[in-house]
């Protein structure tokens, strides 16, 4: 189970960042869920490199479902996706075989894989494994939307330049949903892009915080310990590579509120479903969610792959070296990360439904 998340509905990752492929096997997924093609690479689009902002590392990403579809239906059986690896170019890491790069895995495969580990690109630790896991997210987003519930993220903030918030919730995902960079306000955007090409100019990278909606959960999703709403998801962002903080709601500002602040106050809408007139908990109460939007922001590092100048140390020769990076690597991948953040929400939410609706929820009927 180390590669593998999830309780009724699971996801097993495999791959190398340079092997033959790269994969997501879904089991537990509801039978007469439609694959929609398109829409599954859209979703892998908003994840690819593009222009100055990214690597020059350019693959195709095209899915080959290799079990569990058929006639353009889920059956319900382990779902099997690959994604075969085109733009390869492992000579770039040849020299970096026993170095560890700065804030990578590098060093920690080594102690836990002894040696045995592929190195290329980052092997199995690559940010190049997610393309699988949005595609495989992809699927139970679209499962999602037929239910009601959708999903989006913005950039929050990305070295020092700040994003608008979340205002009209609807409006605001299928804004974001139809936007390569994930901005709700352009021009914040045209200045985020701006941080990450003169990071770029000089060899180096930045980081930013990503926020999450989640719209149209029913209330009543989690469990009141360690399978809280919270908990899931925050152990699925943990999981993605780079991230290294998350908060809900009003997050670590509720802090610095009284009760009187912090407490979302509750009422009846005028249709006579409750609602809370602020949002400081985030959707979540009790670590089960309440039927407001769910709200989240995860904290995504710089590219710790730069072209500046480092300290660093060989393994195996136990010595001090210093290192200076070659190949392809993104000055920033916040704003890639956030298809990664979207599916593993996705993935998340599915899970939970089927726990509590059962696993045919999701899917149809002939």
């Amino acid at each position: 189970m180390k590669n593998t998340f999830g309780t009724a509905l699971t996801i097993t990752l495999f791959g190398e960042s340079h092997g033959p492929a790269i994969g997501a096997v879904l089991d537990g997924i509801s039978p007469g869920i439609k694959i929609d093609d398109e829409y599954i690479e859209k979703k892998l689009a908003a994840r690819k490199p593009y222009g100055r902002i990214s690597t020059k590392r350019q693959e195709p990403d095209r899915i080959e479902f290799l079990s569990g579809v058929f006639e353009g239906y889920t059956t319900g059986t382990p779902l099997c996706i690959m994604i075969r690896n085109q733009d390869t170019r492992s000579r770039d890491y040849g020299e970096l075989k026993d170095k560890a790069r700065p804030s990578h895995a590098d060093y920690t495969a080594f102690c836990k894989y002894g040696g045995f580990q592929d190195y290329r690109g980052g092997g199995h630790f690559s940010g190049r494994i997610t393309a699988a896991l949005v595609a495989a997210g992809a699927i139970l987003n679209q499962a999602l939307e037929r239910k009601g519930i959708a999903v989006a993220t913005h950039i929050k903030s990305c070295h020092g330049v700040r994003d608008r918030n979340f205002e009209d919730v609807s409006r605001d995902i299928s804004l974001l949903n139809d936007r390569l960079f994930p901005v709700l306000d352009s021009k914040a955007g045209d200045l985020m892009k701006d941080e990450i090409a003169d990071a770029a100019s000089e060899g180096d990278s930045v980081g930013g915080v990503l926020e999450t909606v989640i719209a149209g959960l029913p209330a009543g999703l989690g469990e009141p310990w360690f399978d809280t709403f919270e908990s899931l998801i925050a152990h699925a962002m943990f999981s993605i590579p780079a991230v290294k903080g998350v908060e809900f709601g009003a997050g670590f500002d509720i802090c610095n509120m009284r009760g009187s602040e912090a407490n979302d106050a509750m009422r009846y809408d005028e249709h006579g479903r409750v609602v809370t007139t602020t949002n400081n908990s985030g959707g979540i109460n009790g670590g089960i969610t309440n039927g407001m939007p769910v709200l989240f922001r995860t904290a995504v590092k710089p590219t710790p792959s730069i072209f500046v100048n480092q300290e660093t140390i060989d393994f195996v020769k136990q010595e001090n070296t210093p290192l200076c990076l070659k190949g392809r690597h993104d000055p920033a991948i916040v704003h890639r990360a956030r298809a990664v953040v979207d599916a593993m929400t996705a993935i998340v939410t599915a899970d939970l439904l089927t726990v509590r609706y059962g696993t045919g929820f999701l899917g149809g009927e002939k």
